[in-house]
């Protein structure tokens, strides 16, 4: 199923909240993209989407396998989850990996490089450990951009420092820069 918009993954976990809200604040709600935020932190079942619907006039769905991607929405993982799309739809599956740090930032944007038509932009933000790197490669052998949040403005520094060292992350920005810059991306794929 071909897409015409772009879905921006933004990933990250400890100190990740505060980087969602800002880069909600910053966002115009009509982007024409999907915003979906993968947060690893995942102990109890997740609030992140009622948070942060006071940050956004666009509408902040928490996902549910068979939800249709739609551009202009803010869609939350669940806790205890991996994500993956389909047919421009959101699977669910039960969390793969059980001991250790998550990887589902990993899960969901190797999904995207596997199955999702449009432009990937893959965003990295203040959390602890390494979750989102190991895909980035991937994201940018289908032509998806990749984002790292400048590791001296996250709370956490450790996932945008470890994506930064993969040499695959197109730009290191301030969480103000980096809405811009998917502001600037989708209008650039909405004229194509």
């Amino acid at each position: 199923m071909t897409k015409s918009f772009p879905i921006i993954c933004i990933g990250g976990s400890a100190g990740g909240t505060e980087a969602y809200i800002k880069l909600l604040q910053h966002l115009p709600v009509d982007t024409g993209g999907a915003i979906v935020i993968v947060n690893h932190i995942a102990r109890k079942p997740t609030n992140l989407h009622n948070v942060l619907s006071h940050y956004t006039a666009m509408p902040v769905v928490l996902v549910k396998s068979g939800l249709h991607i739609k551009p202009n929405h803010v869609f939350v993982i669940p806790s205890n989850c991996d994500l993956h799309v389909l047919d421009g739809e959101f699977v669910l599956d039960l969390k793969s990996k059980h001991r250790g740090w998550p990887n589902v930032i990993t899960v969901f944007l190797r999904s995207l490089a596997s199955h999702w038509s449009g432009t990937i932009i893959a965003v990295i933000v203040s959390g602890l450990d390494a979750d989102g790197t190991a895909a980035l490669k991937e994201v940018k052998e289908v032509g998806g951009i990749t984002i790292a949040q400048t590791p001296e403005d996250a709370e956490w520094s450790d996932m945008p420092e470890s994506a930064i060292k993969t040499g695959y992350v197109d730009y290191v920005l301030s969480l103000e820069a980096i809405a811009q810059k998917i502001s600037q991306i989708a209008a650039e794929d909405a004229e194509k």
